[in-house]
């Protein structure tokens, strides 16, 4: 606190100015009417006359010099000087419109009136509190450490020898004897506001917030939040009050809390000055320091795709994951990207219910915020490194690097602290404290920028704004030059039209984005321009392999194998040997065989196709092969990683043809012992195609003789009996193998799986099904599984700094406590202490009816929210040989060997593999390389999943349009305060359903009983005479629901059913 003498000295300074700028009253009219002169307008007079009024009503209330020394003080100012700091206060100050004022009367020269003479106000103040030019740059700068949310545009961040003061500052500036000065300040402040008073209490903004919640549909607050306006827990933040020597537009802030002023101004659309809408991001020395003392956090975020103002990322220390609220606290990072965040101080921190059955099946991809605390009761288990790092390496820069390092390193080592070492616990009343924090770098912008959508026309805009379909993306601005050419004119004909967008830029002032149109893709609705929008947004590379790679093929077709190469490798085409894959299945990359031995056991092979072989490391096939990662499969066709003329002729192993491969070839007991073991190169010419189909016929018919016109065509050196008994004896392998691994505490958890039949000419979805997941595909996936498991073994031991595994960490230790204590309260006996012991749990009858089953598809679906992501990774950055261990497997080491046909991870395996045989070129892989090439594999793999789960969405849209609606029984998965999800049992696709849209729905209430949350639904009566009917939902309750087409192209609803009043409880 200034001591008594300088305060004096200062308030004579003061004065002398005062006088000074009481004499340059003329002044003052020149710049008005200079001003004027530059906007003849009405409208403009009339509100100068108003601010006039306002003005002097506020001047007589705060004191009667204070609105004229705000305007002498800036005149002061040099002419050059005025200049830049109009545009220092058009970008970046805050503006909160006069309550008398309408919508049409704002202009941007009222809105630089309003913030000239707020700006003013905040230097008479500054002055005021001693504050000097330097103290308040040092405070704008200092962006990551503001604890209020608000933030100054058009400057760098501090140093961060500059952030330590500022910290230090604000803890003064906290001191309850500074409270009147911050409260001089804050009366001072408020002279420009309009007469409309908001309070810019904490307290009463969340009291604020929590009735306009509650008065507000759901629908409507996530339409609010789709639309830019920062959502409320931010606004809550940036609304304290600051010290003494916070900026005026701090203090203004909670007006644009409110739901009518933040709708105001983001709907402006870019007229007038600007406020700050997001924070500067920390410099990179500030990142890597942060990331070093654990104040700062690494992680991917990951926003709800239901809730899209609600995003998350994980936390070190495996409890529950951290809250980002808002599009600020996201600070313009799209779903997926690594970004680091700062833990906001706890006072800020979110209150959530203990709620698991509630909140726990809220989101389709990903658990959200207000997932169960768990209670005391907690099973013994080690801990879990429940994030994954090694897969976010990025080669950006050497800051990057850094970041990394550091992230893995500590994390690692359970070093992870700083914010979370004080972590939430149960309060009396059952709510719990979940962390929020707030985005201040992002270290890899992993999602692709590219969305599809839909253009809207701007009148007196140069730009259309773009409406993605993606709501976790922001709408963005469009150049008219980038629209159709008749756009303009005719807006309407492209109501229905999809485009293509791609984010360039997202200034700090602004809720849009700005981006540019890619490309016209159609109509909405239609399967190939929906097609082409999912693999665009999800970064697929489906253009034509370019002529460089065309010329790393084979040229003299047909290709044979070279005689050198035959030498070079065991000769196994007389053996028997056969593929079994899906009946439409090109790319055939793996083929078994089992022949049985003298001795009673069997010799059984596992032969992959040699894809190395075509692939020389470092060409421009091996290029893009890596790029692309992966094949990406989608219902009516593949997005193939390799050439068809490799990945459909040269590298298939197709039937009565010579290929090449790599073989593992076992002798195994017929209980599944494994008597020895041999790695090599080989040839093999497989004798027959077998479907899956196929080889399940054979398995359930083992004393059928099957004819000739039963099965394809077959190489005549091999009967129909001979390769039906192989089948047989490795089916009776695999179910031996298959005991033993769950014996040894593996976990399955298989969930529904929609297939579909096609037109051969339209491609148009003619019927759906379940995938049944068979005996013969067991067999397969046993043998596959043993392979892996071999090579990685194999490899790690030649290779321990450069071999490239598969980890799958174990589930996240908070998400399992809170499942365990629902099942705990459903009477569920399942025991989460082991993948094993769940998985005994997951086979124990659910009931002996007949919808055990479907409890058992429920209850999986529940068990697999907690569980990770399986990840490749390089053995030599994950140093610890603990963390390679596979936890649903339950084996310390696991690879992809067995499809390099369609995985380009695989195809890096096979190069080891042969390095460490003798059988290949020298390794020339470091383990940096392994370590970039296994984390971009883990991003494409990502993604080719999400696509192939979009397609078949689309599918399955436009089946429900074809031929809907569609009836089918359900069960419920998840119960929340107003909606509930279901899963069809038909069909296997999960829905949810909301109370509000049910026709016929008199009322409903939410309610618990113990932990288990249940909603009543009271049916109004069909006749008046008869009673309302009650209906209770509940998790595993059985429902009747209808599946039918929204009124958006692709998109359907479940409709629950109304209840048979003879099998419900009448009110």
């Amino acid at each position: 606190m200034d001591s008594p003498r300088q305060s004096n000295r200062a308030n004579r300074n003061r004065e002398a100015k005062r006088g000074q700028n009481h004499s340059s009253t003329p002044p003052q009219k020149d710049a008005y009417a200079r001003l004027l002169s530059q906007h003849h307008s009405s409208k403009f007079r009339v509100y100068l006359e108003q601010y006039a009024k306002e003005s002097s009503f506020q001047g007589e209330e705060n004191g009667p010099s204070t609105f004229p020394r705000a305007h002498s003080d800036r005149l002061d100012i040099p002419q050059r000087k005025r200049d830049q700091a109009f545009v220092d206060f058009s970008d970046s100050s805050d503006f909160s419109p006069s309550s008398m004022k309408t919508k049409g009367e704002e202009s941007s020269l009222s809105l630089y009136m309003e913030k000239l003479n707020s700006r003013g106000a905040q230097q008479d103040c500054d002055r005021r509190q001693g504050v000097s030019d330097k103290q308040r740059r040092g405070q704008r700068r200092d962006t990551a450490t503001s604890q209020d949310g608000d933030i100054e545009s058009g400057e760098e961040l501090s140093s961060f020898k500059d952030s330590k003061q500022h910290q230090k500052q604000q803890k003064k500036n906290k001191d309850p004897s500074r409270d009147h000065a911050s409260k001089e300040a804050a009366s001072c402040l408020r002279a420009p506001q309009s007469p409309r008073k908001i309070s810019s209490s904490g307290q009463e903004q969340e009291k604020m917030k929590k009735s306009k919640k509650k008065n507000l549909p759901k629908n409507h607050e996530e339409e609010k939040s789709r639309d830019g306006a920062i959502s409320s827990g931010v606004d809550a933040e940036m609304s304290r009050p600051k010290s003494p020597h916070g900026k005026a537009k701090n203090l203004q802030q909670p007006q644009a809390s409110s739901a009518n002023s933040a709708d105001k101004s983001k709907n402006k659309g870019g007229r007038g000055a600007k406020k700050q809408v997001f924070e500067a991001y920390m410099t990179s020395e500030d990142v890597s320091h942060g990331l070093k003392r654990a104040e700062l956090i690494q992680g991917a975020i990951r926003i709800n795709p239901k809730k899209y103002h609600e995003a998350f990322i994980p936390a070190p220390d495996g409890m529950r994951d951290i809250f980002l609220d808002g599009i600020v606290a996201r600070n313009r990072a799209l779903n997926g990207d690594v970004v680091v965040v700062q833990v906001l101080p706890r006072e800020q921190w979110k209150v959530v219910r203990s709620d698991t059955d509630c909140e726990g099946a809220s989101e389709s991809e990903h658990q959200t915020g207000k997932k169960a605390q768990t209670a005391q009761k907690k099973k013994e288990r080690p801990p879990s490194p429940d994030v994954i790092v090694e897969d976010q390496y990025s080669d950006q820069d050497e800051l990057v690097s850094r970041v990394k390092n550091i992230t893995l390193s500590a994390t690692e080592k359970g070093e992870m602290r700083g914010p979370l070492e004080d972590a939430s616990t149960p309060r009396s009343n059952g709510e719990i404290l979940q962390r929020t924090a707030k985005v201040v770098y992002i270290v890899e912008r992993k999602h692709s920028r590219a969305v599809t959508g839909f253009l809207k026309f701007l009148p007196d805009k140069p730009f259309a704004m773009f409406s993605p379909m993606d709501h976790r993306v922001p709408r963005i601005n469009i150049p008219l030059p980038d629209c159709p050419a008749d756009f303009i004119s005719r807006p309407g004909d492209y109501t229905n039209t999809l485009f293509i967008s791609r984010i360039t830029s997202w200034p700090v002032d602004s809720n849009f984005a700005e981006g540019r149109l890619a490309k016209t893709l159609g109509q909405a609705g239609e399967i190939e321009p929906e097609t082409e929008g999912i693999l665009t947004e999800y970064d697929v590379d489906f253009a034509e392999f370019p002529d460089e790679v065309l010329d790393c093929l084979p040229k003299n077709l047909p290709w044979t194998i070279p005689p050198e190469e035959m030498c070079r490798r065991r000769d196994l085409r007389k053996e028997c040997i056969f593929t079994i894959d899906p009946a439409t299945a090109r790319d055939l990359d793996d083929a078994l065989s089992c022949k049985p031995l003298p001795d009673g056991n069997f010799e059984v092979g596992v032969h992959i196709a040699d894809v190395s072989y075509f692939v020389e490391e470092g060409n421009a096939l091996d290029a893009i092969a890596s790029q692309r990662a992966t094949s990406v499969y989608m219902v009516q066709k593949v997005i193939p990683m390799l050439p068809r003329l490799l990945c459909e002729e040269l590298c298939s192993l197709n039937p009565l043809t010579d290929r090449l491969t790599f073989s593992v070839i076992w002798k195994i007991s017929p209980q599944g012992k494994i008597l020895s073991e041999w790695f090599g190169r080989s040839v093999i010419r497989s004798c027959v195609k077998l479907s899956y189909d196929h080889a399940q016929s054979m398995i359930e018919a083992p004393e059928k003789m099957f004819s000739a016109e039963e099965l394809p065509p077959m190489a005549p050196e091999h009967p129909i009996d001979e390769i039906h008994q192989a089948v047989l004896n490795l089916h009776t392998i695999a179910k031996n193998l298959r005991a033993q691994r769950f014996e040894g505490g593996a976990l399955r958890l298989d969930q529904l799986k929609l297939s579909f039949t096609l037109d051969k000419e339209t491609m148009m979805p003619q019927g759906c099904y379940v995938y049944q997941y068979r005996d013969s595909n067991k067999l397969v996936e046993e043998f596959m599984l043993l392979a892996n498991m071999a090579t990685a073994h194999h490899i790690y031991r030649s290779f321990p700094e450069q071999a490239l595994l598969r980890r799958h960490p174990p589930p996240q230790t908070k998400m399992v406590d809170e499942l365990q204590e629902f099942c705990d309260q459903m009477g569920l006996n399942v025991d989460f202490t082991s993948a094993g012991a769940l998985h005994r749990s997951l086979h124990t009858t659910l009931g002996d009816d007949e919808y055990s089953s479907a409890r058992k598809e429920v209850l999986t679906h529940m068990c697999s929210r907690p569980m990770q992501m399986a990840v490749y990774f390089c053995t030599g950055v994950l140093k610890e040989e603990h963390l390679f261990k596979h936890y649903a497997l339950n084996v310390p080491f696991y690879t992809h060997f067995t499809s390099p046909i369609r995985r380009y991870a695989d195809v890096v395996v096979h190069r080891l593999l042969a390095s460490s045989l003798g059988c290949g070129p020298r390794l020339e892989l470091k383990g940096e390389e392994v370590h970039k090439q296994a984390s971009h594999c883990n991003d494409k793999k990502t993604a080719s999943k999400r696509v192939q789960e979009l397609s078949s969405e689309l599918f399955f849209g436009v089946f429900v349009k074809e031929c809907g609606p569609l009836d089918s029984e359900a069960m419920v998965m998840g119960v929340l305060d107003q909606s509930f999800d279901v899963l069809v049992l038909r069909y296997g696709v999960q829905k949810r359903i909301y109370c509000k849209s049910l026709a016929g729905l008199d009322t409903f209430h939410h309610h618990k009983v113990g932990k288990k949350g249940e909603l009543t639904l009271v049916w109004s009566p069909e006749e008046p005479q008869k009673a309302p009917v009650q209906q209770v939902i509940s998790v595993f309750t059985l429902v009747e629901v209808q599946l039918r087409a929204d009124g958006a192209p692709m998109k359907y609803s479940a409709v629950l059913k109304r209840p048979d009043e003879n099998g419900s409880d009448a009110l």
